[in-house]
């Protein structure tokens, strides 16, 4: 198999041989077109695009079907798991908590999880919970490196970021991003329930280009402060609008979540490491500067961009998890890099 890279790499080079450069960058919503009707992409695109710039929309597009044993064809007010986009959720939580003095950021866990056992729960602090810096694995066991030292992406810190906004706030996480949800009028976004579905689309396993729904999501009440949000692609575009433009948190909040604190790598966002905050990534490409996360898991996909020079929302979502991982993000990373190409990149908020 290809890396990851090199696939992207290669695809973008056809697509950019299809027109000039200068056509190319008026022409994004075709070339977004081609690539998700393209017969000849190693998988087939299954999902939703969004990209507002200023509050309106630029591009919008359902594509695909809801479900591969109806045929039914998505709509853009669909919701999707947004797996580990979740995570920047979390984040804001723990930050409104942050902001009321209620959690100091550089304390041991242990403050707030005194249940927790092993010596490092004095030692491991909640700022490197947030930029995933902890080195924890497993709450039995001892830490994979020196908390601050290192970067170990992972779900079980903000699964221990849930406990101590319940401890901070008193409530459920469940109840306190419910709240946040409605004060935000996020009218379409809910944390996910077995028994309230809404309009929840089903996730899909694709291998080799046959889609297997997925019948049971492994989302539970424990796990939920780091994948179990449900939203739509307009709901998630504004949030992105209110949280970078200093709606939800104060600007040194904001400012702490989307400052470099630590660096890592991932393959959709470049093969160098880039910056980390909490829960979010700053990257640049070609001189640009853009904020991002993925989520992955349950047979859905998610890229999450916003580009704040030119106040430009990126959303992609699919119901479906290729089983090639080299196969993920395929088409989120080349929309991602048609926009970012693109005439919109003159604008200015």
């Amino acid at each position: 198999m290809k890396p990851v890279i090199g696939i992207f790499y290669t695809v973008a080079l056809l697509f950019s041989a299809s027109s000039s450069y200068g056509q190319s960058k008026e022409n994004y919503a075709r070339r977004i077109d081609s690539l998700i009707q393209s017969p000849t992409s190693p998988r087939p695109f299954n999902g939703v695009v969004l990209i507002t710039q200023n509050g309106k929309t630029k591009y919008s597009k359902a594509y695909g079907f809801k479900d591969s044993r109806t045929k039914i064809l998505l709509k853009m007010d669909d919701q999707f798991e947004i797996m580990s986009n979740t995570k920047q959720i979390t984040s804001v939580l723990l930050l409104k908590q942050y902001e009321k003095g209620k959690i100091d950021l550089q304390a041991p866990i242990k403050k707030y999880l005194p249940s927790l056992t092993q010596p490092w729960a004095d030692s491991v602090t909640v700022h490197q919970l947030l930029n995933h810096t902890h080195g924890i694995i497993d709450t039995e066991k001892p830490l994979l490196f020196k908390p601050g030292t290192e970067f170990k992406y992972g779900n079980l810190s903000n699964i221990l970021l849930g406990k101590i906004i319940e401890k901070a706030s008193g409530k459920s996480y469940i109840q306190s991003a419910t709240d946040l949800f409605k004060e935000l009028h996020l009218k379409n976004t809910f944390c996910y329930s077995k028994d309230n579905r809404r309009n929840l689309v089903s996730g899909h396993i694709n291998k080799d280009n046959n889609f297997t729904p997925v019948e049971n999501s492994f989302i539970t009440d424990e796990n939920m402060p780091a994948d179990g949000v449900i939203t739509t692609a307009e709901d998630m575009a504004l949030w992105n609008s209110l949280l970078h433009k200093n709606k939800i948190l104060s600007s040194k909040s904001y400012k702490l979540m989307t400052t470099s604190s630590t660096l890592s790598q991932h393959d959709v966002f470049g093969k160098e490491k880039s910056g980390y905050g909490y829960n979010m990534r700053i990257v640049k490409y070609k001189g640009i500067p853009y904020l991002g996360h993925t989520g992955l898991g349950d047979g859905f996909a998610s890229l999450n961009v916003y580009v704040p020079g030119s106040d430009i929302s990126i959303i992609v979502m699919e119901n479906q998890m290729s089983e090639d991982s080299n196969l993920y993000y395929y088409q989120e990373a080349l929309i991602r890099d048609i926009v970012l190409q693109s005439s919109l990149m003159k604008s200015k908020p």
